[in-house]
Order: structure tokens, then C-alpha cells, then sequence
């Protein structure tokens, strides 16, 4: 079903879906798929999750909106959840990754001119994704988000990811940098991995330069790497690290989190937002994050992630067209030697939902309650799939 009365920003859509649960979808022709995607690693708990929905719905009855003049109950008690999974000081509710990310870039921006740099500076990476703001789209590495939004925000410099002595090279030649911010695993960019070390390193470079580390767990955290936030896998704190997407399992909501200093840089009139922490979204919140931690969701995505990519790895060991199967958790890229994308509808054809990034990579984001007859079904439809696809 399409409609004139729609910008055209996603183009053709593929089917309209109807109805969703578990880690299912169907579409109003009663075609049934395997959602390996999550909708875009939002739904961790899977379409329709019972939890989730009863949480909404009682607080629909309840209260939907006030305003951030009062004090919200449910925003008081996902703020301290949040702080109790992840280890930070307090916490700033807005509706999407890129708000949260908005106000990360602030705090950066707040502390650079707290110590004197006239034109605070963030260093961020190439292939980034942060958003589609304009402050978040400068801060991306990509050319094809940028492109046509001219002129681009002050107060970036770009440097490589992964690449610990690069970042310091530029370091020494630019004394306005204030900030490092990336993401832990890069999504957007082709489901990139740090080597192991790289956020311990960061971590110690930025506490030698005086700069804040900033973490844009938008699509890493809630579970979905195996821990409930990425870097705890390195086990470091951040300064700033913001989330959105699985927090909500599908309702708007985004945070930004600081610590030290970065905690006591907001003030009164610094920021804010007329929905960011309604009631509603909060509830959705914190159905999401009990779920997690009471089930156990960060350990089963580590478990079901391992048991695609061993899938993955074993049955494309001699496929030469694929170059590499990597990720971490739920969170699975397949690389290609050669653009892709039609592998989106073919997969759309044999009843699984997917997508590719950067081109070349097959990225997979399964929700975290999928069961193992799921996962094997994954793999078995999507290998063919890409084995067929170098002879097309």
C-alpha cells in the first residue's frame, strides 16, 4: 500500500506487515517471515512481547503525557535501572538514537568550554553512523548520509577505527579535540569489530588527554552483544554512552548516560525535551530492561549469536565469494567480495528479513528470544541464498 502523501525517503517497500510476534511477521497477504533483523535491532524481545505490551497498555489507561515541570515515577525508575545494568551516574531520556546522541555531542560541547577550548572538537570515526540530525549526520563517516545537507556542523575531526595510534597522531595536532566518540561495534558501517583491547585503550588515551569517552551504544546495548551494554565486555566505564533502539522494544525512546564529571555537566536550561521521558515510553522502558536482566537475554544473545555465526562459518567455509563472517552477540555481519543487495528480496522470497549494509555485508539482528530451531532456520535458508548468489 503506498501513498503520494509520503516523503519518498525509503523508497519502494518491500511488503506491509500486519502483524508480528516472537520473531515473526506477517504481511497483509498472509506471507509469513523470520524476522532476522529485529526491525533495525529495536524489537530484542521480539514483536508483540506480552510484557511489553501490558506495560503500554496500562499506562495508556493511566497517563500517556504530562510534561518534564513534574516528576514522571516510571522516568524516576528507569533512570535508576538504567544506572544500576550499566555502572553511570544518572541519565537524560529523549526519543531516538540520534537525540541521545544530540546530547552527548552537548556534554562534549559543555565540557570543551569548560576547560577553555573556544571551539570544543569530537573526534569521531570513518563509517560511523549517529544519527540524521545534522549535529549526528556530520559526526557519521558517510558521504552518502551527508551528501546535499550542506553546510556540515563545526567541531568534528575524523580519524580511523580501531587505530589506537592514529587517534593520538591526531591528538597531537589538533588542542581542540575534547571528546572521542564511537561506537563499540560499528553497525551501519558492516557490523565492524574493535580488536578486544581497543575500548581499554581508548579508555587510557582519554584519560591521559583530559577527553571525554563517548560510546554510541544506539544499536549495541540492550542485550544485545551479550552483555547488556558493549563495553562492559571490556569492562570500563565511559564518560557518555547513549542507547536507544532495543530500549523500547519498538516505543520511541532514547538516553543519553554520563558519569563523572560528564554527570554534573547539565544544568537547569541546558537541554531538555517536551516528550523525551513521558510516561508511556518509560513503561515500555522498563519492561524492556527487567526482561532483559530478569531472563537473562544478554547471556542468550551471546549463545544464539555463537550458534548462527558457527552455523555461518561452518557451512560457507569453502564459499569464495564470502570473505568474512564476523560480529559479537546478535549483532552478525557476513562480508562479501561484491555488493549484495539483492540478496534483501531474495531472502524477503524464501520467508526471512534481513538486510545489507556497506554494500557488501549481510547484516544480521535477530531478536534475543529466538529459539535454536529458529536460529538453524536462519541459517539454512539464508546459505543457500548466498551461495547461489556468485553464480547470478
Amino acid at each position: 500500500m503506498a501513498t503520494s502523501a509520503l516523503m519518498n525517503t525509503y523508497g519502494t517497500k518491500a511488503a506491509t506487515m500486519a502483524k508480528g510476534n516472537g520473531a515473526w511477521l506477517w504481511d497483509t497477504k498472509g506471507n509469513k517471515y523470520l524476522d532476522a533483523l529485529s526491525g533495525i535491532a529495536v524489537c530484542g524481545l521480539g514483536h508483540s512481547h506480552p510484557a511489553v505490551a501490558i506495560a503500554v497498555a496500562e499506562q495508556a489507561e493511566a497517563l500517556t503525557h504530562c510534561s518534564n515541570f513534574f516528576d514522571i515515577p516510571n522516568q524516576i525508575e528507569l533512570a535508576d535501572k538504567l544506572r544500576e545494568v550499566s555502572g553511570m551516574s544518572n541519565v537524560f531520556f529523549g526519543n531516538s538514537g540520534a537525540e541521545a546522541n544530540e546530547a552527548a555531542i552537548k556534554l562534549a560541547r559543555l565540557y570543551g568550554h569548560s576547560q577553555g577550548i573556544e571551539l570544543p572538537t569530537i573526534l569521531v570515526m570513518d563509517n560511523a553512523f549517529h544519527g540524521r540530525t545534522l549535529a549526528t549526520l556530520t559526526a557519521s563517516g558517510s558521504r552518502k548520509v551527508q551528501a546535499g545537507f550542506e553546510p556540515l556542523v563545526r567541531g568534528f575531526a575524523r580519524g580511523p577505527f580501531n587505530d589506537i595510534a592514529a587517534l593520538e597522531t591526531i591528538g597531537d595536532n589538533n588542542s581542540n579535540i575534547c571528546a572521542v566518540m564511537v561506537e563499540p561495534i560499528q553497525g551501519e558501517g558492516g557490523i565492524r569489530v574493535a580488536d578486544k583491547d581497543y575500548l581499554q585503550k581508548l579508555r587510557a588515551l582519554c584519560d591521559q588527554r583530559g577527553w571525554l569517552l563517548m560510546l554510541d551504544e544506539v544499536q549495541t546495548g540492550n542485550g544485545r552483544t551479550g552483555k547488556y551494554f558493549c563495553y562492559q565486555h571490556s569492562e570500563i566505564i565511559p564518560d557518555v554512552v547513549t542507547t536507544s533502539k532495543g530500549l523500547g522494544n519498538g516505543v520511541p525512546i532514547g538516553a543519553c548516560l554520563a558519569s563523572g564529571d560528564a554527570a554534573l555537566l547539565m544544568q537547569p536550561g541546558n537541554h531538555g525535551s517536551t516528550f523525551g521521558g513521558n510516561p508511556l515510553s518509560c513503561a515500555a522502558g522498563l519492561a524492556v530492561v527487567k526482561e532483559i536482566v530478569d531472563s537473562g537475554l544478554d547471556k542468550r544473545a551471546a549463545e544464539l549469536g555463537d550458534r548462527i555465526m558457527t552455523g555461518l562459518r561452518n557451512e560457507l567455509a569453502t564459499t569464495a565469494h564470502v570473505k568474512e563472517v564476523r560480529g559479537l552477540g546478535c549483532m552478525i555481519g557476513i562480508e562479501l567480495n561484491k555488493p549484495c543487495q539483492p540478496l534483501f528480496m531474495a531472502a524477503m522470497e524464501k520467508g526471512l528479513i534481513l538486510n545489507v549494509t556497506a554494500e557488501t555485508v549481510i547484516r544480521l539482528l535477530p531478536p534475543l528470544i529466538m529459539t535454536d530451531d529458529e536460529a538453524d532456520q536462519v541459517v539454512a535458508i539464508l546459505v543457500p541464498l548466498i551461495k547461489a548468489f556468485n553464480k547470478d
